[in-house]
């Protein structure tokens, strides 16, 4: 099996199972640690008074970045302001990242008139989008903000109006995650996976608490590292790590097929002493 014999760290935690599956499928030892929480933000007035332009028809353009942030938006303003989001949302243009937040808004009855291209990242949204844009923007967010998606927005004409619903959190037992973080500065791992931005910044926040940042930094740099795209491989040359495999297409199953197909040139290149000095 291509990854017979090597242990590989999954940081998945939604998709846990599957993750785990796939990595069996593979001949992989597959070790799932969940790395982050969904916490749901409540109803505050900054959300309330965004969604209220949103009604008034101040907003011209509204962007959907995730799936859950759509039924998040929802439930929350179904209490709030039952009855208004599908209405408002049916006046404006509506603008999906990926498949899973277009799905979301389809099953509310909302019409999606852009879906931006994989690998689905807010660069491939700006790519989708036909100036001049309207004057108001509303953007649901994804857990964070992110300023270099909105100063783009600004840069092109836009007010820009976040919809902030949940945002990612450590897990409520960072026990499984520290423990991870000893074994990867340990080398009790070959393989480490990351799916999400998120994962790479609790991971060396549990380091850094635990007062091994870099300890950890030299730790990856010494194992095979994959990011299944471009958000979540950012995310990793800022902490310094550039990863050894990106898929083809940003999907679980593209990057276990890859990484099996390369692991064992990886892992070699890897274990080979580099240069002298």
């Amino acid at each position: 099996m291509p990854l017979s014999g090597l242990r590989v760290l999954a940081l998945e935690t939604r998709r846990a199972a599957e993750m785990a599956q796939l990595i069996r499928r593979q001949g992989g030892a597959p070790v799932v640690v969940p790395s982050m929480r969904e916490v749901p933000l409540a109803a505050g007035q900054d959300l309330l008074a965004a969604a209220d332009r949103l009604f008034s028809g101040e907003v011209g353009m509204a962007i959907f970045l995730t799936g859950v942030g759509v039924r998040n938006l929802n439930e929350v303003l179904a209490v709030h302001r039952p009855g208004r989001l599908v209405e408002a949302l049916r006046r404006v243009r509506v603008v999906a990242r990926g498949p899973k937040a277009a799905a979301a808004l389809r099953k509310l009855g909302v019409e999606v008139h852009l879906v931006a291209p994989e690998p689905h990242t807010w660069r491939e949204v700006l790519q989708v989008l036909e100036d001049p844009l309207p004057a108001r923007v509303a953007v649901q967010e994804y857990g964070r903000a992110n300023p270099k998606f909105y100063e783009a927005l600004r840069r092109r004409g836009a007010e820009v109006i976040p919809l902030r619903v949940y945002r990612w959190e450590l897990p409520a037992d960072t026990g499984p995650l520290r423990r991870a973080v000893r074994e990867l500065v340990a080398g009790d791992f070959d393989i480490v996976l990351f799916t999400t931005p998120n994962q790479v910044v609790n991971l060396f926040r549990i380091a850094g608490e635990e007062g091994g940042q870099e300890a950890l930094q030299g730790a990856l740099r010494a194992l095979v590292v994959a990011s299944i795209g471009p958000s979540t491989t950012e995310m990793l040359e800022i902490h310094g790590i550039m990863p050894d495999l990106v898929p083809s297409r940003p999907r679980m199953g593209f990057l276990l097929q890859e990484l099996a197909d390369r692991a064992a040139d990886l892992a070699a290149a890897k274990r080979r002493p580099g240069p002298g000095p």
